[in-house]
């Protein structure tokens, strides 16, 4: 019987390239998850299949060949580059004589060093348990015996079924916990529509610099390093938008290719703040060679969650480690789509405020409203959500406001106060609201 080390982090890498299936950055990925992970590659081994194997993943040729590197380098770990079913983890470990990890339980260990908040800690461990539930019946072969002898009989279930409902219970108050984060969330996001907030969400591949840059935007202080995943906790701050006024800003967790599922499920009401933004800021690191891949890889992560229909507009971060010069670029009809900056130097920073103002003053109107002495509490409410550049009082107790606020800013004011207005401008009608006539 094979008894799993339970700690250990000189590894040996393997990964096995697969007709149209594999990518020439796949191994440098690699190689910086399992830096991230804190593993210590001593040995890479690679291969090239048409398929793969249903008993070694790699062959058994390839396999044995593994199995002596473990013993030449004492090995305590190997990490394979692709997801594993339970049976090919068991069979390796049982002819390895090491622990075996895939892709997807190599990135599960690094969201959970990462963790830092109750709901993150939460989701990393939901993912886990859900990724480990499939795998009980790997190591150890006692899990599969039936209790009996003297003393030793037990309800008639073996060690393995306890161990499979002692999961599935806590699996469940995960979820109900997480359940009443996720309310929590919601009732946020609800408190900031009725107080028309727009939120702006951050979001790319990993590594891009997104919390460098949401640092730099709002002046906060949340971790950032040159490493894979340096956070996963969403962080929101509030923003002060020139010309405009208030908006949240979030942080979220960064992507990466083949983003296993478990986690895309357990960080479900984090990536909520992603499906609920008004505008995403997709940041690119413009330094990497394989940015365009990025690009595409975290659209495709969009996909998966429905949040490909928000408006995006792509920050190309780091241009300081480029001869990139920090500009905009817009669209056939004067929108910015694209932004070049570094969040590190404060290159073209002002670019990208200019920007997210420009984007949430699109829908904006100017003009004359006439408010009456007894709309008080409308008037208070268009200068928590408007722009009021005067205030005249006029002779009846009312008040004359020249504002800039956006239309549907106004429709909801309308709809509030149940009156209806006119919106002048130089004193001609620009704008009726509620089917009223311009006097």
């Amino acid at each position: 019987m094979f008894e799993r080390p339970q700690s250990g982090e000189t590894a040996i890498l393997v990964h096995v390239d697969f007709p149209g299936a594999s990518e020439p950055e796949d191994m440098l990925e690699f190689v910086d998850l399992a830096a991230s992970a804190g593993a210590r590659p001593v040995a890479t081994v690679t291969a090239s299949r048409k398929a793969p194997d249903p008993r070694y993943f790699v062959g058994a040729g390839k396999a044995e060949e593994i199995r002596d590197l473990v013993a030449a380098e004492g090995a305590e770990l190997v990490i394979f580059n692709h997801e594993l079913s339970p049976s090919q983890e068991r069979n390796l470990e049982s002819l390895l004589r090491a622990r075996v990890l895939d892709r997807t339980g190599l990135i599960l260990d690094i969201f959970a060093q990462r963790a830092r908040s109750f709901e993150g800690k939460l989701q990393v461990e939901l993912a886990q348990l859900e990724h480990l539930s499939t795998r009980l019946v790997r190591g150890w072969t006692h899990l599969e015996r039936q209790k009996g002898g003297i003393g030793l009989r037990g309800p008639g279930e073996t060690q393995l079924e306890t161990d499979r409902r002692l999961l599935g219970r806590r699996i469940k108050q995960i979820h109900k916990k997480l359940e009443k984060v996720r309310g929590q969330r919601a009732q946020g996001r609800r408190a900031r529509e009725r107080a028309d907030v727009p939120t702006v969400s951050l979001v790319g591949y990993t590594n891009a610099g997104k919390s460098t840059l949401f640092n730099k935007l709002c002046d906060a202080k949340v971790y950032s390093a040159d490493q894979l995943f340096a956070t996963l906790d969403p962080t929101l701050r509030r923003f002060e938008l020139p010309g405009y006024g208030p908006v949240v800003i979030a942080d979220t967790v960064g992507f990466v290719r083949k983003l296993p599922h478990e986690l895309i499920a357990a960080f479900r009401s984090t990536l909520e703040e992603t499906l609920e933004a008004d505008l995403l800021l997709h940041v690119i690191d413009a330094h990497d060679p394989e940015r365009h891949t990025r690009i595409e890889q975290v659209n495709e992560v969009l996909r998966t969650i429905g949040a490909n229909e928000i408006p995006q507009i792509l920050v190309y971060n780091k241009i300081d480690l480029t001869a990139e010069p920090p500009r905009t670029l817009r669209d056939l009809e004067g929108r910015v789509t694209r932004v070049w900056c570094s969040a590190a130097s404060g290159e073209g920073m002002e670019l990208l405020t200019q920007a997210l103002s420009e984007f949430f003053l699109s829908d904006q109107v100017r003009g004359w409203l006439h408010v009456p002495a007894d709309a008080g509490r409308l008037r208070a409410a268009i200068y928590r959500t408007g722009e009021v550049l005067q205030d005249v009082p006029d002779e009846g107790g009312g008040w004359w406001l020249e504002v800039r606020i956006s239309e549907q800013e106004l429709e909801t004011l309308y709809r509030r106060e149940g009156r209806e207005f006119v919106l002048l401008a130089d004193r001609e009608p620009v704008r009726v609201a509620g089917g009223a006539q311009a006097p």
